[in-house]
């Protein structure tokens, strides 16, 4: 891999990862913001452990829930205003905006006005890595692997 010019991350701790060679960096993107409490944190391990002890995984569609979903989603209604009382959750942000597209395009459609499908984006901005994520991203280098989806605006950040 390293003759190829892949750099190889063999473990992180904290706010650092660790090359295969011994270098260590600090992870300034943590991880594609997805460790942004630092790696490797006993508290957050533990609990993980448990969960898979539990439950690995059992999706949330077709009416089904677990206790732990169950108890997430009301915590995050208790801190978002009234009007905010639902919750959808994904295992990913492209996911998640993935999702928020369909959701988008299915409210107007239930309310009889189809041709309501423009979104507006921030231009270079990252939103995922499906094609709807990088389709919002406005990432001209991006772009140029694909034909974005359509009605999608993008403005300057």
């Amino acid at each position: 891999i390293n003759r190829q010019g892949s750099r190889v991350i063999s473990h992180a701790q904290g706010a650092y990862i660790f090359e295969a060679n011994g270098h260590r960096l600090l992870d300034g993107m943590s991880g594609l913001w997805c460790c942004n409490l630092g790696y490797s944190q006993p508290r957050i391990n533990q609990a993980i452990a448990a969960q898979l002890e539990e439950l690995p995984y059992y999706n949330t569609f077709f009416q089904c829930t677990h206790p732990r979903a169950t108890e997430l989603a009301q915590a995050i209604c208790n801190k978002a205003p009234a009007h905010l009382n639902r919750v959808f959750f994904t295992n990913s942000g492209s996911e998640a905006n993935d999702s928020v597209l369909r959701f988008v395009h299915r409210y107007w459609d239930a309310r009889g006005k189809p041709q309501r499908k423009a979104i507006i984006a921030r231009e270079n901005a990252y939103h995922g890595s499906t094609i709807a994520g990088a389709s919002l991203g406005g990432m001209g280098f991006m772009h140029e692997q694909f034909e974005p989806l359509r009605g999608i605006h993008h403005i300057p950040q």
